[in-house]
């Protein structure tokens, strides 16, 4: 490689290693503890996560990638394995410095060990790559981490400390008081590119929370945070220099200068992809000595800017100290839009497709049915849901596993009740009394933009209030957002319809049949929400509903039902216009029967 650096090998920077009521004087406020719940209704066996691997498997996984050699995202070995008798250097990211899991305790490390089911070592897949908990079951981390391999069957991801594990001569294995589990499902990015290390951004969702404190995506407003000059950390346990194959075994941190995007350009040309992409770093001198980077093994883990994720580890040259050369990370802006449904996804079979829930109006029979991407499988029966008139989906305790928030018509009081894993049973318990009045009710998910799904209602005098969610199905004192909400004949809202990954609301006026988005804004009360946009007039519909990302392409759906009983999909463009939707879908008939939807 020439000193000036521009004969370029690009590389995927990854490890080669291995009830009682309240007051009259508070009623119909919402409830903050425990409460007394009704008779519990029928829940459905849950089973996407069953198939959980045990501990004695998960620490098998880590092992096996420990004494691995390969990089992930690439077919063919190479020789970059940690040996013992590689030269000491001085442990840290290129440049950097030790710092405890105190410091970044949303660090995350992601090891994957496919044996292949031979009994040869010569055809074994075994690397690690970093991450971050972005939601207490969510990692984020980079595409070519995750494409193509089966993380469910092969993955082991450690959370809550500093230290890599270590194996003994007896194989046991030490996590260094981390924790271990497996991985429940896996999204990439749609349009990544294994050629160009494009679109490289991806989530793993975990089968069980994890106690590591979850750190945030920035926005996709955010520019700020991209000036030329801006101090941002990053963290990894990745090569420790560019002369020695030799890991960190203590997590590391340094402060890189955030580059423009001309400078960035001038130095790998079309390489760069500008807006999809970020560098930064001060230009590498061509040896270890002057150099602060990152190096294989921090792949996935993130560039961190006021205590949010602006980028994630991608790639970079090799042996990372290239004169000239600076650390490429995937722009967190750009994609938390295609993020956020896979942060606060609703969904009942574990396939990143939001499914929908609806009652049959004839028999009370509450039904899921699962998304297909453009149309619903055969319902399910969930059971008699007798004296109910609202259901919603969410996730309020952000367990990965979708909940519901129904109300009973008699008393107007409000029920979360949800998937308890620990168990394999169900809890019910309310959360808002004697809402009989409440013309709406919404969870559209993060209103006020720190992570945790809220609640939103409408009162019998039009003013929606905003229920600021605590992440655990409670929630804090409510804030009144704004007036003139019994307009419209329906509000609904789950996700993100602009692609900027804050939650949004549909409403449709009853006057006109006019249809508005309010763009959230992630902020809380008075300036919630935007001002609002017609984007659509719809007459002939009689029901509407926002179950989130149907078709699994990381933008909100819609559906809206015929008074004949056609159910339509309108697929999510990501656009604040009147192209907000795509052109409809119809995925079938007979929906006049259902008189409540999810």
């Amino acid at each position: 490689m020439s000193g000036g650096g521009r004969h370029r090998r690009r590389i995927r920077i990854a490890l080669p290693v291995a009830a009682a009521g309240v007051a009259a004087a508070v009623a119909a406020t919402l409830l903050s503890s425990s409460a007394g719940a009704a008779t519990a209704l029928p829940r459905p066996t849950v089973k996407p996560a069953t198939s959980a691997p045990t501990l004695a498997e998960l620490e098998r996984r880590v092992a096996g990638a420990v004494a691995g050699d390969d990089t992930a995202g690439r077919t063919g070995k190479q020789s970059l394995s940690t040996s013992s008798d590689s030269p000491t250097v001085d442990a840290k990211i290129i440049g950097g410095t030790t710092t405890g899991i105190t410091s970044a305790p949303w660090m995350a490390q992601l090891w994957y060990y496919d044996d292949r089911g031979t009994t040869a070592e010569t055809d074994d897949i075994g690397f690690f790559c970093g991450g971050a908990v972005v939601a207490p079951t969510k990692i984020l981390t980079a595409a070519h981490c995750v494409k193509n391999y089966d993380w469910h069957a092969n993955g082991a991801i450690v959370t809550g400390t500093a230290q890599l594990p270590t194996t003994d001569s007896a194989g046991n294995t030490d996590l260094h008081g981390g924790t271990v589990t497996g991985v429940w499902r896996q999204w990439n990015h749609p349009s990544y590119s294994a050629s160009t290390i494009d679109n490289d951004i991806a989530v793993l969702t975990l089968p069980n929370p994890v106690r590591a404190t979850p750190i945030r995506m920035t926005t996709s407003g955010d520019t700020a945070s991209y000036a030329a000059g801006t101090g941002a950390k990053i963290y990894g346990w990745g090569r420790t220099s560019s002369t020695s194959d030799d890991v960190s075994d203590t997590l590391k941190t340094a402060t890189l200068p955030i580059q423009s995007d001309s400078t960035c350009a001038g130095y790998y040309g079309a390489d760069f992809v500008k807006g999809h992409m970020v560098c930064a770093g001060k230009p590498a001198t061509g040896s270890d000595a002057g150099t602060t980077s990152a190096c294989n093994g921090d792949s996935g883990g993130p560039l961190v800017v006021n205590n949010r994720i602006v980028g994630v580890v991608s790639w970079g040259v090799q042996d990372c100290v290239a004169k000239g050369a600076y650390s490429v990370f995937a722009k967190a802006s750009t994609y938390v839009g295609a993020t956020y449904p896979r942060v606060d996804d609703t969904n009942i079979s574990g396939d990143h497709k939001a499914d929908l829930w609806v009652r049959e109006s004839s028999t009370r029979t509450g039904y899921s049915k699962d998304s297909k991407g453009t149309g619903f499988a055969a319902r399910e029966s969930w059971g008699d849901w007798t004296g109910v008139n609202v259901v919603l989906q969410t996730d309020l305790d952000r367990d990965g596993y979708e909940d519901l928030v129904y109300r009973v018509a008699s008393t107007g009081d409000v029920y979360w009740t949800h998937y308890v894993h620990s168990s394999g049973s169900w809890s019910t318990k309310q959360i808002a009394d004697n809402w009989k009045t409440r013309t709406r009710i919404v969870v559209p998910g993060d209103v006020n933009g720190d992570y945790l799904p809220d609640l939103l209602s409408v009162d019998s005098g039009g003013y929606l209030w905003l229920y600021p969610g605590k992440g655990n199905g409670t929630f804090a004192s409510r804030v009144k957002v704004s007036s003139g909400w019994n307009q419209y004949n329906s509000v609904r809202g789950h996700g993100d319809f602009t692609g900027d990954g804050k939650a949004d609301l549909i409403a449709r006026s009853k006057s006109n049949s006019y249809v508005y988005l309010y763009k959230g804004t992630g902020k809380s009360g008075t300036g919630a929400f935007s001002s609002r946009i017609k984007v659509r007039t719809w007459s002939g519909y009689n029901a509407f509903d926002a179950v989130g990302d149907i078709t699994g392409d990381g933008k909100a759906d819609f559906l809206a039902r015929t008074s004949g009983g056609t159910l339509y999909l309108y697929k999510g463009t990501g656009k604040a216009t009147s192209e907000i939707f795509a052109t409809r879908i119809s995925v079938g008939t007979g929906f006049q029967r259902y008189d409540l939807w999810g």
